[in-house]
């Protein structure tokens, strides 16, 4: 069949699957408005909070003691889970998708946990097992450790709610990519760490990247969990997300909103780092598909001989 008998055909399917206009800008519509109610709207009215008293009164509220407290325990937080997110995730996506074994299922069932379980009870089976009155609780007391109330409870709490981002990232990506171009590094001859410098780590660094900036948002902004193990200790144990709820409950809310306005800043930083990774992947996508293929190389007579 020829290519002009084809061009109709065509026509008739391409309009067979197009919506008509009203339709596309009815939805449009609808996303923009939703986006602008739920989003846009309430980002707004924070920054507007946040300085309805004067920049003044803002920055005063950002200087005072017990929020600077809230703001370095939140930063010391997030630099110890991201970190041990990040190895569990690479270690855990790389076992899921690259080896078969026994349990394979339940692991992968167990990376998904944090997604169903409330972050309150995740706060309470830490004070279950480290509270005074838990499974280690008298041990603990005994060699004056503390884990619930303290800094090492709300970090503990911080990675169970933030440890599938990363894995949840990696191994859709790594089980795409499948096992043959580390097999042929250890053919090779390359060994198990070059084979993951050189040719694992530079296939998912995207995706490392991107789940690394999801789970740090979420560890800074991260509530339930936090709140249950904290026992929100003013200027102690108090992280951002608590410090505002304190703030607010004290009907101090421009305070409140201006450190409220620092966690929507993290929000408004992690999509723009966001896209702008997503624009690099897909700049990469292009040049690789613009790359022609390597000709073959006819030998000549001379090489031959």
């Amino acid at each position: 069949m020829s290519a002009a008998a084809l061009k109709p055909s065509a026509r008739r399917a391409q309009a067979g699957t197009t919506e008509p206009a009203w339709v596309r800008y009815t939805l449009i519509g609808v996303a923009l408005t939703f986006m602008f109610l739920f989003l846009v709207l309430p980002l707004a009215a924070v920054f507007t909070e946040a300085l309805r008293k004067g920049l003044g009164a803002y920055l005063e509220a950002l200087q005072e003691p017990d929020a600077w407290s809230a703001i370095r325990l939140t930063l010391i937080t997030a630099a110890i889970a991201v970190p041990l997110n990040l190895v569990f995730g690479v270690c855990a996506a790389w076992a899921i998708a690259k080896y078969e074994f026994k349990g394979k299922a339940f692991l992968t069932t167990l990376v998904d946990l944090p997604f169903s379980v409330s972050p309150v009870v995740a706060g309470l089976i830490y004070v279950l097992m480290f509270g005074a009155q838990g499974w280690f609780g008298p041990w603990l007391q005994a060699h004056d450790i503390k884990i619930v109330f303290a800094v090492p409870g709300i970090v503990l709490a911080t990675v169970f709610v933030t440890f599938p981002f990363i894995a949840r990232e990696l191994i859709p990506l790594m089980q795409a990519q499948g096992n043959d171009e580390e097999q042929a590094a250890i053919v090779l001859g390359a060994t198990g760490w070059q084979t993951f410098w050189y040719v694992t780590l530079p296939n998912i660094k995207w995706g490392l990247i991107y789940g690394v900036i999801l789970c740090n948002a979420r560890a800074m902004g991260e509530f339930g969990a936090v709140s249950v193990v904290s026992g929100h200790i003013r200027g102690q144990t108090n992280t951002m997300p608590l410090h505002v709820e304190i703030l607010y409950n004290e009907y101090q809310s421009a305070a409140a909103f201006a450190v409220a306005s620092l966690l929507a800043l993290l929000a408004l930083v992690t999509l723009v780092i966001k896209s702008v990774i997503e624009w690099r992947h897909e700049q990469e996508l292009k040049a690789a598909a613009d790359i022609p293929p390597e000709r073959p190389v006819t030998p000549t007579p001379d090489a031959l001989v």
